[in-house]
């Protein structure tokens, strides 16, 4: 399987504190991969270094085998990467179809712009309908839905734009158990659009659920990537807090 992203020597500093080391990682096309370790381990700043928030101060990273200088969050999205954040990134005071296209919005022109919401409305609807997201009312102000649509809303605002790569911090954090099957579904039904996903999380059962490998981060360090099909819960505790 041909590797969609891979990184080689990514290093990080935050003044006297080294955030990541040398660290070598690959994500597969079409596939799902966890990224794990205690807190303080890097892997926030690791995903918001190919989201483009952050610069890598040494390293290179590899996009579909080609050489990519990551420079800014627009660029990332630009060459087919979308992050979901744990806080969502959305404005809980538009409706969910304005949310899909914040900072992207459509227009027509009749000599001046106007905002087209009724094709906004349209592909929101076709959105959450392909992804099987079940909200009623693509009207609806996000401040009205719970934790877990809220969520899958900003998955259908990262699919709705044709990503290669979905990138994802704690996607399941604070959700009811059934809201968190539903994200890990949502997940599932990325990956079987073809769309890589690499996801941070604290949440062993998402691993389990849904992995297929699984990248281990201890003090900024890789310690190793492993299948899921390799591990149980007591050795990847193990890598994660006492390393091989």
């Amino acid at each position: 399987m041909e590797n969609i992203i891979s990184t080689s020597k990514i290093n990080k500093r935050f003044g006297g504190i080294q955030t990541l080391i040398d660290v070598d990682l690959e994500l597969r096309s079409g596939e799902i991969l966890g990224l794990v370790g205690d807190n303080g381990a890097g892997k926030s700043t690791f995903m918001k270094i190919l989201s483009g928030a952050y610069k890598a101060e040494s390293g290179r990273i590899f996009f579909e085998g080609k050489d990519v200088e990551i420079r800014n969050p627009h660029h990332s999205r630009e060459i087919g990467i979308e992050m979901v954040y744990q806080d969502f990134a959305l404005c809980r005071r538009l409706d969910i179809a304005s949310n899909l296209f914040l900072g992207r919005e459509l227009y027509r022109s009749f000599g001046i712009k106007f905002l087209n919401k009724k094709k906004m409305l349209e592909e929101a609807i076709e959105t959450l309908k392909g992804l099987k997201i079940n909200i009623a009312n693509p009207k609806e102000m996000v401040n009205n839905l719970s934790g877990g649509q809220q969520q899958a809303v900003a998955i259908g605002k990262a699919f709705h734009f044709n990503p290669k790569v979905v990138l994802m911090d704690e996607p399941t954090a604070n959700l009811a158990v059934v809201e968190a099957k539903k994200v890990r579904e949502l997940m599932l039904k990325l990956k079987n659009e073809g769309i890589s996903i690499m996801f941070v999380t604290h949440n062993l059962k998402d691993i389990f659920d849904v992995c297929d490998r699984v990248f281990i981060l201890k003090g900024g360090k890789k310690v190793d990537c492993l299948p899921t099909s390799e591990l149980d819960q007591e050795k990847l505790v193990k890598l994660m807090f006492i390393g091989k």
